[in-house]
C-alpha cells in the first residue's frame, strides 16, 4: 500500500554539481508523529520536496459506518487528541441539521466556550513546539507550563484533559457552575499576562526571529491556489476563518475578530496565532459574562431521516469539514472528514524549495501539522507492478467484502 504523495518540483532554483535527497521520517526526532519527507539537495539548499503521508491511518471513516450516531461521538473524538472537541462539536452539528433539532442557546454558548479553550491549548501547545525546533527550549518549556492551566481548566468543567467529551447529541453534559466562572476567568487573566509576554519574545529575540523572519514565504496567491486555510491561511493575508464567513454555535452572538497578518512568513505564522490566542480570552469572558439562561440538553430523535449535509467549523488549524449521509436509521450510511492540515502539507513542499536544509523543521512544525487528523485515506498500489485504479465504488465493495 502506498500512502499519499504530494509532490511539487522546483522550475526556479537551479544548480550545477551533485545533488542528493535526504529522507526525514516516517520515524525522525524532528517529527512528533509518523510521517516520510524527502529533500533533494544541491548543497544546503532544498530543490524539490515530496510528502508521504498515511503512516497513522486508523480507518476511522469506515468504523463510523458500523457504529450508532451515539458511539460514533466519541470515535470522532479520537481523530485527534489535540483539538477532540471541535470533532465532536462538527459531527452533533450535522446529525442535529438532519434531525431538524434546535441546541439550546446555553448548550451553543458552552459548546463554544470550550471550543475557543481548546483553541488556547492547542496553540499554546504549537508555540512550544515551534520554539523547541528553533533551538529556543526556555520558552517552550514556558508555554507548555502555562498550558497546563488551561488543560486544568478543561478538567475541571469536563472530567478530562484531552477527549472531553463534553458534547451531547442535542447539547452538552456540562454545566459552568460559578465556581468554575470564577476560576476560568482567574486562568485567562493569568495566561493573558503570560501571552503578552510571549508575544514580546517572538518579535524581538533576536534568535527567533534569525530562525523565523523571512523563512517559509507563502504568498496570498500560493496560499490560496493550495486551498490552505486557518492562522497558516492568515498569515498569508488570507481572510478565511469559519467562525466569521459562517458562524455557528454561539459565535453569532458573540463574534470573533480575525487576526490577520500579510507578511506570508514563518514569523507571521507565529504572531497571529498568539495574537488569536488574546481574542479567545475575550470570546470567552465575553461568554462567562453572558451566559444564557436554560437547559443543557434538548430530545434528539434515536433514527435520523435520510438525507445528506455538510457541518464545518473553525478548528485551531483552520476549517474542519464534515459529510454525514443518513438513510434513516440509527448508524450514518457515511461520514467524511477533511482535516485542515492535509493542504497545509503542500505548503510544505511548496515553501521549503529555495530554502536551506537546516530550516525544514522550523517549516514543517510553522503549518501546526497533526498526521493522525489527515491519515484516514491511501492509494492502494500492486507491489508486483500491476497498478490498477480503483472507482470510489469498487473501493468501497472492496471495504464490504472484506468484512464480511
Amino acid at each position: 500500500m502506498e500512502p499519499n504523495i504530494i509532490q511539487l518540483q522546483s522550475l526556479e532554483v537551479k544548480r550545477d554539481g551533485d545533488k542528493f535527497i535526504i529522507p526525514i521520517g516516517p520515524q525522525h526526532p524532528a517529527l512528533k508523529e509518523p510521517g516520510h519527507f524527502a529533500f533533494t539537495v544541491d548543497g544546503e539548499i532544498v530543490t524539490s520536496a515530496t510528502v508521504r503521508l498515511g503512516y497513522v491511518h486508523r480507518g476511522i471513516e469506515k468504523g463510523a459506518e458500523s457504529r450508532t450516531y451515539v458511539q460514533n461521538m466519541y470515535l470522532v473524538e479520537r481523530i485527534c487528541g489535540i483539538c477532540s472537541h471541535i470533532h465532536a462539536t462538527v459531527f452533533c452539528q450535522g446529525a442535529e441539521k438532519l434531525a431538524e433539532v434546535e441546541v439550546p442557546p446555553r448548550a451553543r454558548a458552552i459548546r463554544t466556550l470550550i471550543a475557543e479553550m481548546e483553541r488556547i491549548h492547542s496553540h499554546l501547545l504549537w508555540l512550544g513546539v515551534a520554539a523547541h525546533e528553533a533551538g529556543f527550549d526556555m520558552l517552550f518549556m514556558y508555554t507548555w507550563r502555562d498550558r497546563e492551566t488551561v488543560m486544568n481548566l478543561l478538567e475541571g468543567i469536563t472530567g478530562n484533559r484531552v477527549n472531553y467529551s463534553a458534547n451531547v447529541l442535542g447539547g452538552v453534559k456540562c454545566d459552568i457552575t460559578p465556581e468554575i466562572d470564577a476560576s476560568i476567568r482567574t486562568g485567562m487573566d493569568f495566561l493573558e499576562e503570560r501571552t503578552q509576554h510571549y508575544l514580546e519574545v517572538v518579535t524581538t529575540d533576536a534568535m527567533f526571529l534569525r530562525r523565523t523572519q523571512g523563512i517559509g514565504l507563502m504568498s496570498q496567491e500560493q496560499t490560496e491556489s493550495l486551498g490552505i486555510v486557518g492562522p497558516t491561511a492568515r498569515a498569508s493575508g488570507v481572510a478565511r476563518d469559519v467562525r466569521v464567513d459562517s458562524p455557528y454555535a454561539a459565535y453569532p452572538e458573540f463574534p470573533v475578530t480575525m487576526v490577520i497578518d500579510p507578511a506570508g512568513d514563518l514569523l507571521a505564522r507565529c504572531v497571529v496565532r498568539v495574537k488569536e490566542l488574546f481574542e479567545c480570552y475575550r470570546v470567552i469572558r465575553a461568554i462567562l459574562d453572558q451566559m444564557p439562561d436554560g437547559e443543557l440538553t434538548t430530545r434528539m430523535p434515536r433514527r435520523i431521516k435520510p438525507g445528506e449535509t455538510i457541518s464545518r467549523a473553525e478548528a485551531p488549524r483552520g476549517e474542519l469539514l464534515y459529510f454525514i449521509k443518513s438513510n434513516g436509521t440509527d448508524t450514518p450510511e457515511r461520514v467524511k472528514v477533511r482535516t485542515p492540515t492535509l493542504p497545509a502539507m503542500a505548503s510544505v513542499a511548496a515553501s521549503a524549495v529555495g530554502h536551506q536544509l537546516a530550516d525544514i523543521p522550523m517549516i514543517i512544525s510553522g503549518i501546526d501539522p497533526c498526521f493522525s487528523c489527515n491519515d484516514r485515506m491511501f492509494t492502494i498500489n500492486d507491489p508486483r507492478g500491476n497498478d490498477k485504479t480503483m472507482s470510489w465504488e469498487a473501493l468501497r465493495q472492496y471495504g464490504i467484502e472484506y468484512y464480511r
